[in-house]
């Protein structure tokens, strides 16, 4: 350097340590460095050689399912699977802290909700880095940092307000990884972004599973989206390597699948099957479901369905789906947990807040009722609610040996679509919420409250789903007898705008992404063909 300049040499950017052809292009910090360390990127990266080549193609399946089903063909029973459905199995036992499920509590990684879940009561706490996420580069890092402390229970938050730390008794951790469809662009792998899925589990399991097994428990998850059973024998072959790559095979990984998508609700023999060493049951995963019989069944209009707030669990199809789930893993041994009510407490409103909290309780009963071995619920609030039906309903830890044999569900009965009402309120409803929803998903928030219910991906794909239909369906009109077209949804569109900024204010309209969020819905409800998920192109907006 001259003796005459100032300037002083460049000092390199810190950067993480990686194994050699892998990349992490997001952003560097010292707390993000001790959970992507160079041996747990190296187990993330060989998930990715051994198992994308058949994740793709398992992706390349569903096109080529969704092609059949465009051409007529409708979901049915596999004939080459008979035999699992009728033969008598069970899966192995389950472990004795998943024996009682009776209440879960789902959300998002952040870290006070974390430490409020676990607190809540609840007998489980799925911390979901799926559909309650926005999966920003921070949130997906934080996230893990945070369930590391979590297992451990070194987790706290300090807070002008209050101090957050977990209470003696806490729920049983289970972790949602994100969907098989669904890349993590931030980690390259020989140049191609890994699976998210892999990436969300690897570094789950590499961090925390020799500790939760020393704490008596073990890895547990929730598997969503899934579409069949061979993407279920994926994570089967998934978890078998895991578990010998880091010599665990003692201790067993256990998993729930989500049942939210309608090709899943002919196979659930099947999936559980594949899972039968790992298998905690299964879920009715009951507002994706609905979006996926969307999607599965598109244009035909005998399957349109009516304003979302009709399609209840005591619609036929969804009523024959939730028996159907019941029944199957009572026969093979294992729990099925019902679906999420939503609702959140309402403040300064006790007649709504009793209203809300009365249709939860109804939603409980009928689940406990029908055979549900346990419910989710997605606000502390409720939990003494659902736990109130379900120690009333359900005395023993679960009812497994309710075997439902009264039930027959069949081909038909889960297609068997509503009759009822397509209104201009429910069209703008959809728009309205959605839009609300795409924003703060843009904004880094994936878990929102609007009008008193909490919402995830799962609504705003229901409601471009809906829009998407109605628009794309001959012959559809409003019960006025309105064609729903193009031109109608985007005369509404203007008003719902001016509705949210009278809702939140004009200074967060206005600091908001508000119109990016429109010009995404607007995107996704007009394309000619229907986009798979919203979180796909819309993740392209993310840092």
């Amino acid at each position: 350097m001259s003796p005459f300049t100032d300037t002083q040499p460049a000092v390199a950017a810190p950067q993480f340590l990686t194994p050699e052809r892998v990349k992490i292009t997001g952003k560097y910090s010292p707390e993000f460095a001790e959970i992507l360390t160079p041996s747990a990127l190296a187990f993330v990266a060989e998930l990715h050689r051994r198992f994308d080549h058949t994740r793709r193609a398992l992706l390349q399946r569903r096109e080529e399912r969704q092609r059949e089903f465009e051409a007529g063909k409708l979901p049915d029973f596999l004939p080459e699977t008979r035999l699992i459905r009728e033969k008598p199995w069970t899966v192995a036992p389950i472990p004795a802290d998943l024996q009682d499920r009776r209440v879960e509590i789902t959300g998002p990684v952040e870290r006070k909700m974390i430490i409020n879940a676990l607190n809540s009561g609840a007998k489980v706490f799925m911390a979901d880095l799926e559909d309650s996420n926005s999966p920003t580069w921070a949130n997906v890092v934080e996230g893990q940092r945070n369930l590391r402390d979590a297992v451990r229970r070194t987790i706290s938050l300090s807070t002008p307000a209050k101090e957050y730390k977990l209470n003696e008794q806490t729920a049983v951790l289970m972790v949602r990884p994100r969907g098989w469809h669904l890349l993590e662009k931030h980690m390259l792998v020989d140049g191609e972004p890994v699976s998210a899925s892999l990436f969300d589990f690897g570094l789950y399991y590499f961090h925390n599973a020799h500790e939760l097994c020393a704490r008596g428990t073990a890895p547990y998850f929730y598997l969503p989206k899934i579409e069949s059973h061979l993407e279920a024998r994926l994570w089967n072959d998934v978890f078998g390597f895991a578990q010998w790559s880091l010599k665990m095979q003692k201790c067993t990984i256990k998993a729930t699948v989500l049942i939210e998508t309608l090709p899943a609700a002919f196979e659930l023999n099947e999936i559980l099957y594949e899972l039968r060493e790992h298998s905690a049951g299964l879920n009715c995963g009951r507002w994706d479901y609905i979006f996926s019989y969307i999607k599965r069944l598109g244009l035909k209009p005998e399957f349109r369905l009516p304003n979302r707030a009709e399609v209840t669990m005591a619609v036929p199809f969804m009523a024959a789906y939730s028996q159907l789930v019941i029944q199957t893993c009572h026969r093979r041994g294992v729990h099925a947990i019902g679906g999420m009510a939503a609702q959140i407490p309402i403040k300064n409103d006790p007649e709504a807040n009793e209203a809300a909290l009365e249709k939860v309780r109804l939603d409980k009963v009928r689940e406990a009722k029908n055979g549900h071995d346990g419910t989710w619920v997605a606000h502390p609030g409720l939990v003494p609610v659902a736990l109130a039906v379900f120690d009333e309903l359900m005395p023993e830890p679960n009812q497994i040996a309710n075997k439902r044999e009264d039930l027959t569900v069949t081909a038909e009965d889960l297609v068997r679509a509503p009759k009822g009402h397509i209104t201009e309120e429910g069209l703008k409803l959809n728009i309205d919420v959605a839009v609300q929803y795409l924003e703060s998903w843009l904004g880094g928030n994936g878990c929102v409250p609007i009008y008193n219910l909490m919402e995830d991906a799962a609504t705003a794909e229901i409601s471009r789903a809906q829009v998407w239909q109605w628009l794309h369906t001959p012959g559809t009109t409003l019960d006025d007898g309105r064609p729903v077209t193009v031109e109608l949804y985007r005369s509404l569109v203007p008003g719902q705008l001016e509705k949210i900024k009278a809702l939140v204010g004009e200074e967060r309209y206005a600091a908001g992404r508000y119109l990016e969020a429109t010009r995404l819905f607007d995107q996704l409800v007009t394309s000619p063909t229907f986009i798979e998920f919203l979180t796909v192109p819309a993740y392209e907006q993310l840092a």
